[in-house]
């Protein structure tokens, strides 16, 4: 039987391992991977593959909405009439909303777009028999590890 369990790369996965040969798991039968990190820079900008959830238009949308009631409200004294006062106030308020949310996801959200939260940086594979699963399970949950999968070899 294979356990597959990913941790942070932090004391909790050494003792993890000196306290699963304890047991009587053979060095040889423990495999730990460190992965690698992102090092580039989040997109701001979403693709057709790849969407990261928030929305750059959502401000523009609705200063859009707000500009062309006020213009088109205006341009009833205006030479060039409602109509055209109302489209350019959409206009004009969707840029600034869309200069808004730009400036707040480049400027003051960049630290939020890098990888949140706790990130694995160790898988840990271990070859044990059936019966010691449960004891090499609860090893692992006990040291902090992020998540444990069980494969049974056939």
């Amino acid at each position: 039987m294979q356990l597959f369990s990913t941790f942070e790369n932090q004391p909790g996965l050494e003792m993890a391992i000196s306290t699963l040969e304890k047991h009587g798991i053979k060095k040889e039968d423990i495999f730990a991977v460190p992965l690698d990190n992102r090092q580039e820079e989040r997109k701001v900008f979403d693709t057709l593959h790849r969407s990261d959830g928030t929305s750059l238009i959502d401000i523009g949308m609705a200063l859009a909405t707000a500009f062309s009631v006020v213009g088109a409200s205006i341009g009833f004294k205006l030479s060039w009439g409602p109509i055209y006062w109302g489209l350019i106030g959409a206009f004009i308020g969707f840029v600034i909303g869309f200069a808004i949310r730009l400036l707040t996801e480049v400027v003051l959200k960049k630290k939020k777009r890098l990888l949140k939260g706790k990130q694995s940086e160790v898988i840990l594979i271990i070859d044990c028999k059936e019966s010691q699963s449960e004891l090499v399970e609860n090893i692992l949950w006990s040291h902090f590890a992020l998540g444990v999968a069980k494969v049974k070899n056939t």
